[in-house]
């Protein structure tokens, strides 16, 4: 099956200033296995988010997203042969009155099933892809938020062990969080997170007026074990940093173990009873 086309970057940070013009560019790709050419579509929607867990709406306006009728894409269809690329230019024509702080938008890419029609592909699984534009509108910003949670639990029965943050933003603009994990074999000490090639560090996205609820599965950890976690939190100036002994221990061992310490007990009760017993019958004799 050849793979969908793609869209760099996936997010932008970009800085916008009241009565000027912001010129950038994405960049489509058709892979080199494509079946056939792609004919793509550009549209611009407003973007946020609707829950802790950070749920993307690409369809509701809001103040913080007239940055949609703002933004101008000059080359909005076209046609991509396998393993070729094309940058999608676009303009912001930031207005005089336009708001300080955060604006937000999605630069969609899609299929364009009309011009498919004539002869080119349908891209099978994905509709559309998109590139986020984090813009922040030069004025009063205000940088306002907390670390709310830092949990790392302390015994796992079932399913993969995972680390969890909560985060607030009280402010008028995005901010980032740099959320630092590390585990570590608590009897031998062996790092198992990150391991080579991974990263200890993530950075994560926390939009104005919102509370994020950030989780990390350890997917990779054997089931059984005892681990030692940390997790450092840095955000808006603030830290919180935790360290946690984790028990992970699947459902099945506690039940054996309890299966075979029952056994023990029994056994050793019934030996007991049994010289007991001998005692008597030799006290009676």
């Amino acid at each position: 099956m050849s793979k969908a086309f793609t869209v760099l970057p996936m997010s932008q940070d970009i800085y916008l200033e009241a009565g000027k013009t912001f010129t950038g560019s994405i960049t489509v790709a058709n892979p080199a296995d494509a079946s056939g050419d792609f004919y793509y579509a550009v549209s611009v929607s407003p973007y946020s988010v609707v829950d802790e867990n950070y749920t993307a709406d690409l369809a509701t306006m809001s103040d913080r997203s007239a940055i949609v009728k703002w933004i101008e894409v000059e080359n909005p269809t076209g046609v991509l042969k396998p393993n070729e690329s094309v940058k999608v230019n676009f303009k912001i024509n930031v207005p005089l009155d336009a708001p300080s702080g955060g604006q937000y938008a999605a630069i969609a890419v899609r299929s364009n099933e009309e011009a498919t029609g004539t002869g080119g592909v349908s891209v099978q699984n994905v509709f559309e892809l998109a590139s986020l534009l984090l813009a922040n509108v030069a004025g009063e910003t205000k940088h306002e938020g907390q670390i709310l949670e830092n949990k790392i639990p302390g015994f796992i029965t079932n399913g993969s062990p995972t680390v969890t943050a909560l985060l607030t933003n009280d402010g008028n603009v995005h901010e980032t969080a740099k959320v630092k994990l590390q585990v570590k074999n608590a009897i031998t000490n062996e790092v198992m997170f990150p391991r080579d090639g991974q990263s200890d560090e993530f950075i994560e996205l926390v939009m104005p007026g919102s509370t994020r609820y950030i989780t990390r599965s350890l997917d990779d950890l054997p089931a059984l074990g005892i681990y030692s976690v940390t997790q450092d939190i840095s955000y808006l100036g603030g830290n919180s940093y935790n360290s946690a002994v984790m028990v992970s221990c699947p459902i099945w061992f506690l039940v054996l173990m309890i299966v075979t310490v029952g056994a023990i007990i029994g056994v050793t009760v019934a030996l007991v009873r049994k010289k007991i017993m001998q005692k008597k019958l030799h006290a009676e004799m």
